[in-house]
């Protein structure tokens, strides 16, 4: 807009607005499917757990069926779930650290100020993906190991407790577990730095708290994120003293909210 005020002429020029939520999901949507590690991290999940889950059925289905094992065979039709959450934590850790290591994260706060915006679309993005990804993974799981226990007449049905409960929680569980790698790669900003505090509460320190003595060390593994959340996404444990499967996934939900606020926080106020 031209304006003249006596002999002066100025010009004011209208600052766009920012992008409404749905351009910015859109964009999110993009950059996460362009880019080699997304489809890269999905098929490694595909190919460790349901890949695991039909192979360990195999091979313990006859021992098994004899009463060899002393497990329960419910802990094995999404037993692959174990590994398969390592390429969740790296797709999330990969969301934010990716972008800071290229330096895109400017262009991207560039174009969306709002960084709120930017982080919800991230999340809403990331946390679809991997429900879809994670339930479809324990589903393709389940139908290749329980064919070996059917041969031995001990499979699971879909209907059996905590068959479909197990198949739709790894969705949940792998879509958390990358929301809580998001935010931790929010914190540090690293993608090694991200994955090395991830992985090792989930697979180092949530075992190593076994030893302490005591209520504490039983209340300690209850309440490592990998041990609260992993446990819904299996129709029976290995381990009877963790929490009940909704209740563990509750506090895995807690845990992963406290994370994200962190990080939403640190993200809103520290520069690019």
């Amino acid at each position: 807009m031209t304006a003249t005020v006596g002999t002066h002429a100025w010009t004011r020029t209208e600052t766009p607005a920012a992008p409404g939520a749905g351009a910015t999901l859109r964009a999110e949507w993009v950059k996460f499917w362009t880019v080699r590690s997304t489809p890269w991290s999905l098929a490694a999940m595909l190919g460790l757990g349901a890949g695991l889950t039909t192979l360990v059925c195999a091979l313990s289905a006859e021992a098994l069926a004899r009463g060899d094992v002393g497990e329960p065979v419910g802990a094995f039709v999404t037993w692959g779930v174990v590994f398969a959450q390592v390429t969740a934590v790296v797709l999330g850790a990969l969301v934010v650290t990716s972008e800071y290591g290229t330096g895109m994260i400017r262009a991207t706060l560039a174009a969306t100020p709002r960084r709120g915006a930017v982080l919800a679309a991230k999340a809403a993005v990331l946390a679809s993906t991997l429900f879809a990804a994670g339930t479809l993974t324990a589903l393709a799981g389940y139908l290749g190991g329980n064919w070996f226990l059917d041969r031995e007449g001990i499979g699971l049905a879909l209907t059996d407790d905590g068959v479909l409960r197990s198949i739709l929680g790894s969705g949940l569980y792998m879509a958390g577990l990358g929301l809580f790698a998001a935010g931790v790669g929010l914190l540090v900003r690293h993608t090694a730095a991200a994955l090395a505090v991830v992985l090792g509460l989930v697979f180092v320190v949530g075992n190593l708290v076994m030893v302490l003595p005591g209520a504490w060390g039983e209340w300690a593994t209850k309440l490592m994120p990998g041990n609260a959340g992993s446990r819904i996404a299996t129709p029976e444990s290995f381990n009877p003293l963790l929490l009940d499967p909704w209740v563990g996934f509750a506090v895995f939900v807690a845990e992963v909210a406290v994370v994200l606020a962190l990080a939403a926080v640190v993200f809103a106020r520290r520069d690019a």
